[in-house]
């Protein structure tokens, strides 16, 4: 059970502080790439520790998520009525203390607090989620922060957008080391 970043963006907090203790990266810059639970927990760190953030460059964000979108996918795959998903909120919010909409990045305003600039990408017609979820965590970037948003075409799987990065790197490495410097 996790609580889609909430709680895990305490990690996302831990492991900066753990890299800028060490000697052998003091001077070093900093750019996180986080995938999927991973992404939405950095977006929760944003917004719960915001003075972490200061000397980071920049963020890709691989295939976050909402928890909402993925549920309600799964449920119309198993063929659940969707009128159960209230039923299952409630389950949730019995075992972790949050409702779905609680540990969304975007209902929660998680992502509007990012104040890096931000790359995020997802398999477009991932079978887990609908494109609107990610769009709409896009669009609560601020407008200020520079962002950009590119989909994955061609795939259903949602494996392939976690490996865009090993087989096409070309536009994640120029992300990187355009907001590098």
């Amino acid at each position: 059970m996790t609580t889609s970043g909430r709680f895990e963006s305490r990690d996302v907090v831990g492991s900066l502080r753990y890299a800028r203790s060490r000697p052998d990266l003091h001077g070093s810059r900093i750019a996180l790439f986080s995938r999927c639970l991973g992404a939405d927990a950095t977006l929760f760190a944003m917004q719960r520790a915001p003075q972490e953030f200061t000397d980071v460059c920049c963020l890709v964000a691989c295939q976050p998520l909402s928890p909402r979108a993925v549920l309600e996918r799964t449920l119309e795959r198993c063929c659940i009525p969707a009128e159960r998903m209230e039923e299952l909120d409630r389950l949730i919010r019995l075992r972790t203390g949050f409702g779905l909409d609680e540990m969304s990045p975007v209902e929660t305003g998680a992502a509007g607090s990012v104040r890096v600039p931000t790359l995020v990408y997802r398999a477009h017609d991932d079978l887990m989620t609908r494109p609107a979820d990610v769009q709409s965590m896009f669009d609560a970037i601020p407008s200020d922060v520079p962002k950009e948003l590119f989909w994955i075409h061609g795939t259903t799987r949602r494996w392939d957008g976690y490996l865009h990065f090993q087989k096409d790197p070309d536009r994640i490495l120029e992300w990187l080391a355009d907001h590098m410097e």
